[in-house]
């Protein structure tokens, strides 16, 4: 998997400055005044930092930015990056800064120069996100990013403060990578067998096959997969860090890729469709942050993985399925088949944990991106206090999420003539109708939120923290819900 810039952390040493190689960044506040670092820095440049400081393309410059000088005079280093940051700036400042630097890091390394600046673990968490480059499938050598030294009066305290930070980051680039890969690489099997290996970092995994699916009456899920050539399974990760406290459970959709099925998606545009296991995705990365961390909470991740093909044995429109709660479920459109998936796999989890609150993640729809365009993830809730949780969590480390309504109304377009329910409601509000759908698969006593990922999970631009492709959006945001809400409740 791709690994996360390796970060040091080092005393102040004012004589090595100019010896030091590859990118040397300096932190300078928006007033220009220059710390001991900075004015060594000047002082080998003949000036050239206080000058820039006192310019107006520094005044110009917003918090956070990054301004370049290359192969400065003076200094060993290649370039001398100039960052304009407060010493009291806050976490958003800092992660903007962090991510710029990120995005020039390369393979010659970097030292930064933190001076008495407080956000430095947010700027050294967004540095180490946004230097990811996804080469798996690439013939070329792979990117790989030079280390990062950061420079600060107390190293110990600033490393422990950033341990977090860099061990969340590498489930962010786990979820990437699973989402980048193309269909043909991440098969079902191939994606439990990722799964599997997280044993290694003390996750209890199992991975429930097809005959065990059919068993336990996952005939919801089946029906998705039966018209591939790679087998359905279940995978559950259990991580136990709280006692006797019942877990959260994460549940994701993991459609490894999507065809549509016999309601077939248009030719333009289905390549994209490789990431329609990003809840999936954003699960198994979740879990891989919680147990690197060796987070103080019962945590379980469930993942369905299946692929909706167009087979002759595929499931067909107007077929009727039961689902493991035993709804029977009429399939309008085999196109709706995530929430088919999810379903199953959240009765399951709610029979089986009896979670002390169950959050679902998935690109399900394509409406909620007409809703609320690649900025947002779609949040929809039957408990205040768990939604409320995970939008302030999401908040915090700066993933936008933002809380959309349920209702009967919504509910009674899902009503089918022949089956207990429809797996579609038709195009008005598609969205809220799917989480309707969800809806009735949660038990009245399990807090639940519901979140659609399909705008943000992997995207055609560049983010502040990823570049195009996927995001690893929630990894961050669902592990501080859990220090929030769920760390430490064993005493």
């Amino acid at each position: 998997m791709t690994r996360p810039a390796r970060v040091s952390f080092a005393a102040p040493d004012l004589d090595a400055i100019a010896g030091m190689t590859g990118r040397l960044a300096v932190v300078v506040p928006g007033d220009g005044k220059l710390g001991p670092a900075a004015r060594r820095v000047n002082r080998l440049t003949r000036g050239t930092l206080a000058r820039l400081a006192e310019s107006e393309r520094f005044a110009k410059a917003e918090a956070g930015a990054v301004l370049s000088l290359a192969f400065p005079a003076g200094l060993a280093a290649e370039s001398l990056e100039v960052v304009k940051l407060d010493r009291r700036a806050g976490a958003e400042e800092a992660r903007i800064a962090g991510a710029a630097l990120g995005k020039l890091l390369d393979d010659t390394g970097m030292t930064l120069l933190t001076g008495t600046l407080r956000s430095v673990a947010e700027m050294v968490e967004a540095l180490v996100l946004r230097a990811y480059d996804y080469g798996d499938q690439k013939t070329a050598d792979a990117k790989v990013p030079g280390p990062v030294t950061v420079v600060t009066s107390d190293p110990d305290a600033t490393q422990a403060a950033c341990a977090d930070a860099i061990a969340v980051a590498e489930g962010v680039f786990f979820t990437r990578d699973l989402v980048n890969a193309p269909a043909n690489v991440l098969t079902t099997t191939e994606f439990a067998r990722r799964l599997t290996e997280m044993a290694d970092i003390g996750l209890e995994v199992t991975v429930l096959e097809e005959a065990d699916l059919a068993s336990l009456g996952m005939n919801a899920l089946l029906a998705v997969g039966q018209g591939s050539a790679s087998p359905s399974k279940v995978v559950v990760m259990q991580w136990q860090g709280g006692g006797d406290e019942p877990p959260l459970a994460l549940v994701g959709k993991g459609v490894v890729f999507d065809t549509g099925g016999i309601s077939l998606k248009p030719a333009g545009g289905m390549e994209d469709m490789t990431m329609d296991m990003g809840g999936a995705g954003t699960v198994a990365g979740a879990m891989r942050a919680i147990a690197l961390r060796k987070a103080k909470a019962n945590v379980v991740g469930l993942v369905g993985l299946v692929e909706n093909m167009p087979d002759g044995t595929a499931m067909r429109p107007g077929d009727v399925i039961t689902s493991l709660k035993g709804d029977t479920i009429e399939v309008t459109n085999t196109d709706a088949e995530g929430r088919l998936v999810l379903c199953d796999v959240m009765w399951y989890a709610q029979d089986r944990f009896k979670p002390a609150g169950m959050i679902d993640l998935a690109t399900l729809t394509g409406a909620i991106i007409i809703g609320l365009g690649h900025h947002n993830a779609g949040v929809f809730s039957t408990d205040d206090a768990l939604c409320n949780g995970l939008l302030k969590a999401a908040e915090t480390v700066g993933e936008g999420a933002w809380r959309m309504p349920l209702g009967k109304d919504y509910a009674k377009q899902l009503k089918s003539r022949i089956a207990d329910v429809n797996n579609v409601g038709g195009r008005p509000a598609g969205s809220i109708t799917a989480a309707e759908f969800l809806r009735r698969f949660v038990k009245d006593e399990t807090p639940w939120c519901h979140i659609d990922i399909a705008g943000v999970a992997s995207v055609k631009a560049d983010t502040t923290f990823a570049p195009a492709g996927a995001t690893g959006w929630g990894v961050r945001a669902l592990d501080q819900l859990v220090r929030d809400r769920f760390e430490g409740k064993d005493g």
